[in-house]
Parts: C-alpha cells; sequence; structure tokens
C-alpha cells in the first residue's frame, strides 16, 4: 500500500503514486457515502470513471450501488496455456492465424447473423422474470461469442518457457449495459423520491437491499457476469479451432477466467458486505487471476494473497494515462507503429484513431505491479505475439 487518505468519513487506502484531480474527487465521494464500510480502496491501475473510479473497491453495508458496478457488467479476462512451442516457423504464421481468427469472431460493432446455441447461454436463471435480460435475450443470442471493441482483445503470447497462450479480455455485450442503465435510472429515481443525502452529482445512486429492485438488479447483473463469461468460453473455443487448423496437435491447459466489474456478497472484517469491484479484481488468497498490460506490453497470470487492507483485490490491468481521444490526438501514429513493429507483434493499429488503444496511452505495467506486490503474486509473465482488436 503505498498510503492512507484520512480525511473524509472513513479512509481511502491507495495502491498507486499519484492521483489525478478527477479521480480523487471520485474517491472522496466514495468515502463520504453513509453506507460505504470500513475503507474505500484505489488499486493501482484506478483512473476516474462514471460515478466511481476505474479500479476502485468499495465495500457497502446493505446497499448496492450500479454505477459502482459500471455498464460493462462482469466484463473480464481469461487465458489457457497450450502445449505448443514459439518458433520462427509460428511466428510466419500469425498473420494468417489472427485473420482467421477475425473471420470467426465479429469485432467492434459487428454481431453474428445467426443466433448461437442456447445452450451456451447462462442457465439456472428464471430469465422470464427479468425484465430486461428477457428484453434483451434474443439480441443476446447474436452478441455470443463477439468481442466488442474499445480495450477488449484477443491476444497470442508467449510465457518464459516460449509456451503459447491464448488470452481473451471482453464482456457482457449490450445487455450488460442494458441491465446497468435501467437499474441506475431506478436507483436515481428512487433515491430523489427518498431525498437521499447522497449527493446526486456524485452519480452514486443506490437499491438497499431491504427493497425489491435491490435483488432484482443482484439477479440480472449476476446472470450479465456469467454471460460475459459464456461469451469469452465462446470465442476461446473459436480461437482453439483456428490454432488447432494450423496445429492439429495442440493441446490446452486448463482454463484461468476472472471478472472485474461486478458486486458480491463477501464476508470482510467480520461482517457480511457486498464488495463493488469495478476495474479491479479479487485476490483472494490462493486465486489465480490475470492482469494484462497495455497493446504490445507484458501480461501477468498471479496468484492472490488474500491481503484484507484491499478487500482481497488487485488491479484489472495497467489503468489509463489518457483518456480516448487524447490518446488520437496527441500520440504519434508513426512511433507507436514503431514501437510494435520492432518487437514483432501483429498488432491493429493501422490508422490514427486506432491510438485510442496505443500502449502510450496506459500506464507502465510493470509499475503497476510493483504497486501491488502485498496484493498479488506472479505466477507466469506474458509476452505479446499477435493482437485482434475491435
Amino acid at each position: 500500500m503505498k498510503k492512507v487518505l484520512n480525511t473524509e468519513r472513513i479512509p481511502i487506502k491507495v495502491w498507486l503514486d499519484d492521483i489525478d484531480d478527477n479521480t480523487l474527487y471520485q474517491v472522496k465521494n466514495l468515502a463520504n457515502l453513509p453506507f460505504a464500510f470500513k475503507h474505500v480502496c484505489l488499486m493501482p491501475d484506478a483512473h476516474s470513471g462514471y460515478g466511481m473510479p476505474i479500479g476502485g473497491v468499495l465495500a457497502t453495508d446493505g446497499v448496492i450501488v450500479p454505477n459502482a458496478v459500471g455498464v460493462d457488467i462482469g466484463c473480464g479476462m481469461c487465458a489457457v496455456k497450450t502445449y505448443l512451442k514459439f518458433a520462427p516457423s509460428i511466428q510466419k504464421k500469425l498473420g494468417k492465424i489472427v485473420e482467421e481468427i477475425r473471420k470467426k469472431i465479429p469485432v467492434g460493432f459487428n454481431h453474428h447473423k445467426k443466433y448461437q446455441d442456447r445452450e451456451l447461454m447462462p442457465q439456472n436463471y428464471d430469465i422470464e422474470n427479468m425484465s430486461v435480460v428477457i428484453k434483451e435475450y434474443k439480441s443476446a443470442l447474436k452478441q455470443l461469442g463477439t468481442l466488442g471493441g474499445g480495450n477488449h482483445f484477443i491476444e497470442i503470447q508467449k510465457d518464459k518457457e516460449n509456451m503459447i497462450w491464448i488470452m481473451i479480455h471482453s464482456g457482457s455485450r449490450n445487455i450488460g449495459k442494458q441491465v446497468a442503465d435501467h437499474y441506475n435510472k431506478v436507483a436515481q429515481k428512487l433515491n430523489t423520491m427518498w431525498h437521499s443525502s447522497v449527493n446526486p452529482k456524485a452519480d452514486l445512486a443506490f437499491l438497499p437491499f431491504n427493497t425489491e429492485e435491490a435483488h432484482s438488479y443482484y439477479n440480472e447483473m449476476r446472470y450479465c457476469v456469467d454471460f460475459a463469461f459464456a461469451n469469452r468460453k465462446l470465442m476461446l473455443t473459436r480461437v482453439q479451432e483456428v490454432l488447432s487448423d494450423f496445429f492439429p496437435a495442440i493441446d490446452y491447459g486448463e482454463m484461468i477466467n476472472i471478472a472485474h466489474n461486478y458486486a458480491t456478497w463477501e464476508n470482510h472484517f467480520g461482517k457480511n458486505v457486498i464488495v463493488h469491484r469495478k476495474g479491479a479484481t479479487s485476490a483472494h488468497k490462493g486465486e489465480l487471476g490475470i492482469i494484462p498490460g497495455s497493446q504490445g506490453t507484458k501480461s501477468y497470470i498471479v496468484e492472490g494473497l488474500g491481503n484484507p487492507e484491499s478487500f482481497s483485490s488487485c488491479s484489472h490491468g495497467a489503468g489509463r494515462i489518457m483518456g480516448r481521444n487524447e490518446a488520437i490526438r496527441v500520440l504519434s501514429l508513426e512511433d507507436e507503429v514503431k514501437k510494435l513493429d520492432k518487437k514483432g507483434i501483429v498488432h491493429s493499429i493501422k490508422s490514427q484513431k486506432d491510438l485510442d488503444e496505443a500502449p502510450s496511452a496506459y500506464k507502465n505495467i510493470v509499475q503497476v505491479m510493483m504497486n501491488q506486490e502485498d496484493l498479488v503474486e506472479i505466477k507466469v509473465e506474458l509476452s505479446p505475439l499477435a493482437v485482434v482488436k475491435g
């Protein structure tokens, strides 16, 4: 931990070197919430978001806050080790492998033209009683197994032993956004009706768990978390199909999966509370997780240390140091392409508009990892070989 700020109702515990003004404003709002529990955390990749900072961890007493989860509910990572060893002959095939992946997996705003198998959707939910999920279900059947845009990616990577890995970062597509937007509006309306003391300008409208609305949001949110996982699993299957076409004898290890936009009941400091992780992942003792870098930088498979001061949480990635529009405006296309080409990475930066996801738009992942040495232990270090983005 870098420092503790004791200026608000409850302390703010910080694992990063510097805090920009917007992020500080937002985390102070969190720390002054009447239902915030014990302390608030900022992970080393933290930056401002909508209502709550990305890279924030908030525990609450009997209350759930839709904007403390975010709009891409269940967004997260999965990674699988292959038992294929990297060689120059494989390097020559990476461009073609990326082409084939793009044929099988729609990216950006594209969806499948046909409905995907319903059996791949989350099961054991009463979706007939989920007002948003049931409305979005058919659309979601065409979005299942699609990457999306923004910071979502598929990467082919290698570890220090030159074994090839697959890593995927994606979320719940439009169904998660619709659930988030709907219940945030519900919370805003109810908070206004209750004359809530929470500042509406903070964008942290809440739902107490003694209301039907809170239970409805929690159930639909959990569905979206499972949908996001199903989405990553289907994309992983498609990537494995492509690799198997090129390397018929390829074998795979077990998948690692972890989400970073969700809320869940956990016991901390002797009390059952709702832990909101927005751009943060759980790092319970012994739990395997994934912390990716930016496009063109290292990623890490980690093991949680279960640090109670972070509510057993860690960062979800490198974290942005500049907004998307700023990156497009100020970064040099020639310089960013040169950095990636020099490493031999098959990448997705082709024009100025792609610079929103350039490595220079993100924090130094090595420093981010150093700042959370008390939260996780690095188990595997991964270097990118090829990147697919929306």
